[in-house]
């Protein structure tokens, strides 16, 4: 599998880049995965259903399954958080794991940048970063890619990472 990194300050738009390049990828005949990072912490279930109770009871995971979807819910307790590598270990294998957040993982990864936010770019300190996807032309050592253009930014993952589609 490869992996490449959707990184970006918060607000920049690396959901709404994801939501419109994943179909472009698939639409290439891609098998497309996502990890995204929370900086908090989060729950997929709701008190009361039975997932929560088993939950609250101790289990250790919870799995809910039906003919449509399934989900693994593991219970970190007073385990760190974990790795990168650890994660993607779990996935079903595919052509690409998609990463949003992680900024520290040694991964390639394009930047969502948008100037107006008023945040410095995160190229300039990451040498993972090997371009950045922004509103606006600005000057950098890496491509620029226009934000909106979600084809050229497809193009462009798939041939750094050597996808054969």
């Amino acid at each position: 599998m490869k992996v490449f990194g959707i990184a970006g300050w918060s607000g920049s738009g690396k959901t709404t880049l994801l939501e419109k390049l994943i179909p472009a990828l698939l639409a290439r005949g891609l098998k497309v995965s996502v990890i995204k990072h929370a900086h908090h912490g989060f729950d997929i279930d709701k008190p009361g259903k039975d997932s929560y109770r088993h939950r609250a009871a101790g289990a250790a995971e919870v799995m809910l399954a039906s003919g449509s979807r399934w989900a693994l819910m593991h219970e970190c307790r007073d385990e760190p958080e974990p790795a990168l590598s650890t994660l993607l270990a779990r996935l079903t294998p595919c052509d690409l794991v998609l990463v949003e957040g992680f900024k520290q993982e040694p991964v390639p990864k394009l930047e969502v940048h948008r100037p107006a936010n008023g945040k410095p770019p995160l190229f300039a300190e990451r040498d993972d970063i090997v371009a950045v996807a922004c509103d606006e032309a600005i000057a950098a050592p890496i491509p620029v890619l226009p934000l909106n253009d979600i084809a050229t930014v497809a193009d462009f993952i798939i041939r750094h990472c050597q996808l054969k589609v």
